[in-house]
């Protein structure tokens, strides 16, 4: 393949940040909405339905992924589309098999439920395109599709909750939102035109999209488990502190997500995987120290938004934003690992969470020692991950050679 060209960066960050931005704020939106029109009782089903779609996104997220980087390295569109219709197919499956376990955990509607896992095969597609967008470079089309998926996927549930319809009616009608948005996606691809690809790389299967899958889980997972574990340890009061200035966290963690989008194209093709490597975790870590002065600027505001009964944890936003900027640091390590396939990378992070939840359980009482213990096990995992990874990375002279192959095997 030939060399790529210098990437308008700065407008490619831009743009895929403005669609990522539109689709968040649309699903903020929806959240709002619904918890004012469904009431206390109504909005608990549809809030941890969402959680569940939320979820259904991991083998989504891990498809996109694995579809750009076998574009880059030569796959035709045609082959990666099947690969993803085969893993549309087999979540489509498994969703069937989940909707009695969801509604009897969650203790929700049937109905609901199957509405909420309706979505994960079309999520599936969605992500599939994306993918495609991402893997040729079509940064500005792929801007377009994510806040188009976002407002596909919310305005639908918006007019139903706003004309008296229930938790289940709402969800169905995001999967019918997403469901158009796959098609819109396939058509801003089409009229972008068309690159096939000439690689020599065999076909992608269903096992990649599941490496990556565990990658997406276990960063999922780890950004997640303090909320959980707020919620057994601390009292009710503290729990809701920890869940509001977790806000920071996840500010910190989802402000830079361009970064990776972006870069990932790069990162899958030796050539230039090991600058787009260093080009990124630089990136985001400007961001993330950004991010935490930024949150120890504004701390003293927090009470005003929130109420004076959440002034405790103004000192602590600083704190939580670290957190996040080290999950946003990880996972563009992560990303680069799956750009090379280099998936085993991620027990390091299954290690993390495991020690994480242990510790946390035998031994955070209060606030400041659950937030220290994930911050702490964030930097420790991050460290352990850039590490490996900046320490693998070499600048390759040529690519596609055996020698390159054989190097890049290593990675």
């Amino acid at each position: 393949m030939p060399a790529l060209p210098r990437l308008p960066v700065v407008a490619d960050l831009t743009l895929v940040t403005a669609g990522a931005m539109t689709a968040n704020v649309a699903g903020y939106l929806l959240q709002l909405l619904a918890g004012r029109w469904l009431g206390v009782a109504g909005y608990g089903e549809f809030a941890s339905l969402l959680a569940v779609q939320l979820l259904c996104a991991v083998p989504a997220l891990a498809l996109q992924n694995v579809v750009a980087r076998e574009l880059v390295r030569g796959a035709p569109v045609a082959v990666v589309r099947r690969l993803g219709w085969r893993c549309a197919g087999i979540v489509a499956v498994v969703a069937v098999v989940l909707v009695p376990v969801v509604a009897v955990i969650l203790q929700a509607n049937w109905a609901a439920a199957a509405g909420a896992l309706a979505a994960a095969p079309v999520l599936v597609l969605v992500s599939g395109e994306q993918g495609v967008l991402q893997g040729e470079r079509r940064f500005r089309s792929l801007a377009t599709v994510l806040g188009g998926v976002g407002i596909a996927r919310v305005t639908p549930a918006v007019v139903v909750l706003a004309l008296g319809g229930g938790s289940a009616a709402a969800l169905w009608s995001t999967a019918a939102g997403l469901s158009a948005a796959a098609l819109g996606a396939r058509a801003a691809r089409e009229n972008a035109g068309t690159a096939p690809g000439s690689g020599s790389f065999p076909a992608p299967g269903v096992p990649a999209v599941l490496r990556a899958a565990q990658v997406q889980a276990a960063l999922m997972a780890l950004s997640s488990a303090d909320l959980i574990v707020a919620r057994i340890v601390l009292d009710d009061a503290d729990a809701s502190r920890y869940a509001l200035g977790a806000i920071a966290t996840k500010i910190a963690f989802w402000l830079p997500q361009a970064v990776g989008v972006v870069l990932y194209p790069r990162m899958a093709q030796p050539r230039h995987s090991a600058r787009a490597v260093r080009d990124a975790l630089g990136v985001l870590s400007a961001i993330g120290v950004a991010a935490v002065v930024g949150a120890a600027v504004c701390a003293p505001l927090a009470p005003l938004f929130a109420g004076a009964d959440y002034a405790p944890i103004q000192g602590w936003l600083w704190l939580f934003a670290l957190d996040g900027a080290l999950l946003a640091l990880l996972q563009g390590a992560l990303l680069s690992a799956i750009a090379v396939d280099r998936t085993a990378l991620a027990a390091l992070t299954w290690a993390g969470l495991a020690a994480e939840v242990g510790i946390m359980l035998l031994f955070a009482r209060s606030l400041p020692a659950l937030l220290g213990t994930a911050t702490a096990c964030a930097a420790l995992v991050t460290a352990g991950i850039v590490g490996v990874i900046l320490g693998s990375a070499r600048p390759l002279a040529r690519a596609g050679t055996p020698d390159s192959r054989a190097r890049q095997e290593l990675l």
